[in-house]
């Protein structure tokens, strides 16, 4: 299942490119200046041997690996913490409702004005962004645990802490995982969107930024294809550990097959 999988989205993805370039030079024709798919891939494919490039890409890499290993560390016990006491979730759930909903690009303008160190900065915003999925997905992972299996386990004795280590953590984990794979996504968008805005030394959106000054516009999309290359890369890496990890889940809920 999984070859077919790719099979088909490789197919869907030469599709795209096919059309694409035949709709960039034989209807658009010159009318706008945008390059063709082909011009997009063969500089993209040339861009590893430009060291300005590469430099961009390993401070895109580490601020996006950094902010969400720090939003990891923070939304998973948070979620722990708030899935096993109901009456505090319930008194701040208002708060989170009221936060999440906040667009996160929406408050680098605010960081660039709070937080003067740049990298920090730039941390800081993929933080906010990729903390409120692994948050909210440990959240629900723990207010899904079977209560038979808690209730069980009472039953022989075991207090509340050997009930969250034996039961809880283990059923709400999977969920944990599929949160740190959507704030993955989320923390890339975030680390380039802070980049392309706040400017700096280097990274991807730094690229783009001065790639767009000089007009050239194939560089900028090629810029851009790499860092969707980098988002499905981690996307896939993720998804076959949370299959290889939790299997039994996969198999309980049909999610392999999908």
């Amino acid at each position: 299942m999984t070859r077919a999988r790719l099979l088909r989205g490789a197919i869907g993805v030469a599709g795209f490119i096919v059309l694409g370039e035949l709709f960039i030079r034989f209807v658009v024709n010159g009318q706008l200046e945008f390059p063709p798919p082909s011009t997009i891939l063969r500089e993209a494919v040339s861009l590893p041997a430009d060291s300005d490039f590469i430099a961009g890409l390993g401070a895109t890499l580490i601020n996006w690996v950094t902010g969400l290993l720090i939003a990891t560390v923070i939304a998973v016990p948070a979620g722990v913490l708030l899935g096993a006491l109901p009456p505090v979730e319930r008194t701040i759930r208002p708060v989170l409702e009221f936060l999440r909903p906040i667009p996160s690009v929406a408050i680098i303008p605010l960081a660039i004005l709070l937080i003067p160190v740049d990298e920090l900065m730039k941390v800081s915003v993929i933080v906010y962004a990729a903390v409120w999925p692994i948050l909210i997905n440990t959240l629900y992972g723990m207010q899904d645990v079977d209560p038979v299996a808690k209730e069980s386990l009472r039953s022989f004795g075991f207090g509340p802490l050997a009930v969250l280590v034996r039961v809880s953590l283990p059923s709400a984990a999977p969920f944990m995982a599929t949160g740190v794979r959507i704030a993955c996504g989320i923390a890339l968008v975030l680390a380039v969107s802070a980049e392309l805005l706040a400017g700096g030394v280097a990274g991807i959106g730094v690229f783009v930024n001065l790639a767009g000054s000089g007009n050239r516009t194939d560089l900028m999309w090629a810029a851009t294809v790499w860092a969707g290359v980098l988002g499905a890369l981690a996307n896939v890496l993720l998804r076959a550990g949370e299959r290889r990890l939790f299997r039994w889940h996969t198999m309980r809920t049909g999610a392999a097959e999908q």
